[in-house]
């Protein structure tokens, strides 16, 4: 998938997204002080600076599947327990959170039902389950113009639009489906304007998800015409890329 890679390549390539996301996703959540949260898929920490940032080190947990991931969070963040570990088998006792949050992580997950029961498992009856994905399927997430030319230049590529809550409903369906109360949906936004067509592209080749994986397969050529293809579309800069996500919030 792409994800065994340096914390700061995917800081460079989805982590300027996600940043901007967070605050707002974190709000939507409903986490307030005095809480203990756990930060389902919590790659090299950006969801995470964000929960310490508002409830301190002690109260928040995190787990995530990468290695190189848990350990750039391990040494950003001292004092935070953060584990190696899968949504679908975390390692805590039942009712050990007042809310369990997944930013950016369902549509990843092998079983994304599953994972979602887990997160309501550790959660205290009552608290809060809360998830975003990128609106891969409606073009409008950070990667919709990549996979767009992708589509163009290489008919028949694998994007990301079918994967899991990537469409508008799809996150209510796999909460309910996952047992969860009060299932609410809506969408946020943190569209990002970038300066140079370079400082867009570049991170792209670093490997980071299916679409860096996607890059790194191709031979130079095919490389290259994907790139120019781009950098028509979008021109040298600067320029906007809309990033909308898909958010759900459900009780445990």
């Amino acid at each position: 998938m792409g994800f065994d890679v340096a914390a700061a390549a995917y800081d460079a390539f989805m982590g300027r997204y996600a940043r901007r996301l967070s605050a707002q996703f974190v709000e939507f959540a409903g986490v307030a002080a005095d809480q203990r949260v756990l930060d389902v898929g919590c790659g090299p920490g950006t969801l995470t600076v964000e929960l310490v940032g508002r409830l301190g080190p002690a109260s928040v947990a995190a787990v995530d599947p990468s290695g190189s991931f848990v350990e750039a969070a391990r040494s950003r963040m001292p004092g935070v327990d953060i584990r190696r570990a899968s949504a679908e088998a975390l390692p805590f006792e039942s009712a050990s959170f007042d809310a369990a949050v997944a930013q950016l992580v369902v549509h990843f997950m092998p079983d994304p039902v599953a994972g979602l029961r887990e997160m309501a498992r550790v959660t205290r009856i009552g608290g809060a389950i809360a998830a975003s994905v990128w609106d891969h399927a409606g073009g409008f997430g950070p990667l919709g113009t990549f996979w767009s030319v992708a589509r163009e230049v290489h008919p028949g590529v694998v994007d990301e639009s079918n994967l899991p809550g990537a469409r508008g409903g799809h996150l209510s369906q796999l909460f309910e489906a996952a047992g969860l109360a009060s299932v609410i949906e809506t969408s946020l936004v943190a569209d990002l304007e970038h300066p140079t067509f370079e400082e867009w592209w570049g991170p792209f080749t670093h490997g980071v998800g299916p679409a860096g994986a996607y890059v790194q397969s191709l031979d130079p050529g095919h490389r290259a015409a994907l790139r120019d293809r781009c950098r028509t579309v979008l021109g040298d800069g600067p320029f906007v890329i809309p990033a909308r996500a898909w958010a759900a919030r459900g009780q445990a």
